[in-house]
């Protein structure tokens, strides 16, 4: 429910730049997240482990992953484009589908495969009836996608993950918040109480559903997980239509309905296979 009602809180900081929000988000859960893991114990692993040339490697390269899916989805929600952020949600569970036979060499079955099928004629679809790429859901579809699959390939875990990833970023978004200091762009301690307030919240708004997720991937079943998975982008979907009143032509109507088709076949045959199997805290995918 946190990601799904997200919006709420990227619109209240609509008046910020996309990127001064994204620097700051990076800046607060890094400081959460630190805290965390040194209140565990865990800090020291953590920071030994980017001493590694190849764990620093890969952390750094899901590290441009997730900055690129963060500051796209800023950007759409600002700018009135919540319904194309909550279809690349929609699409993205069947890209990594996709993702793990082309590169894990998984094998797809028949289920699969028709579900893919349904989101590609979904996509299709919109670009034939507006006439350009949904650019905006196929990159957030893609690069969550690619972050989920280097994570599952490297086995980087979450939290430990998500540290080192905003800890990678730090220089970036330290130096971006004092060039805006510098050139008097900044937002941040400039404008009001309340934008102070809200941009320091966006680190609980990046770290505490992660936590929570990975608290309930010990708790349920996959299949469980798979389902809630989808509660996000729907929330998304109603905020978007209903709330902020975004334009849902016949075209969006009919590729949604295609995307949700091939998300019930995929679901279905999920809830098939995964039906008696105990929960495992490593089987459901990372969110970020």
């Amino acid at each position: 429910m946190i990601w799904g009602l997200s919006p709420i809180y990227f619109k209240a900081v609509a008046h910020v730049e996309p990127a001064e929000v994204l620097a700051h988000r990076v800046v607060w859960a890094l400081i959460l997240l630190g805290a965390m893991l040194a209140f565990t114990g865990a800090l020291r692993a953590a920071l030994r482990g980017l001493c590694d040339p190849r764990q620093f490697l890969r952390c750094s390269t899901t590290a441009v992953l997730v900055s690129i899916n963060w500051l796209i989805l800023i950007w759409a929600i600002q700018n009135d484009r919540v319904l194309e952020a909550s279809l690349g949600y929609f699409i993205n569970p069947l890209v990594s589908v996709a993702l793990g036979v082309l590169l894990l060499g998984e094998r797809m079955h028949k289920a699969q495969i028709l579900a893919v099928l349904f989101a590609v004629a979904g996509v299709a679809n919109l670009i034939i009836s507006i006439g350009e790429l949904p650019w905006v859901s196929l990159c957030l579809a893609f690069s969550f996608g690619f972050y989920g699959l280097l994570h599952k390939k490297f086995g980087i875990g979450a939290v430990q993950g998500l540290f080192s990833e905003t800890l990678l970023l730090l220089p970036l978004a330290a130096g971006y918040l004092c060039f805006s200091v510098i050139t008097g762009g900044a937002a941040f301690m400039a404008l009001d109480r309340t934008t102070d307030a809200l941009l320091i919240a966006g680190g609980i708004v990046t770290a505490a559903p992660l936590l929570l997720f990975l608290a309930a991937t010990h708790r349920l079943a996959l299949s469980t997980i798979g389902l809630m998975q989808y509660l996000a982008p729907s929330l998304n979907f109603v905020l978007a239509v209903f709330v902020y009143e975004e334009a849902f032509t016949r075209a969006h109507t009919i590729t949604f309905v295609l995307i949700w088709t091939g998300l019930a076949i995929y679901t279905s045959h999920l809830l098939a296979t995964q039906k008696g199997r105990p929960a495992t805290p490593d089987a459901a995918p990372i969110e970020t």
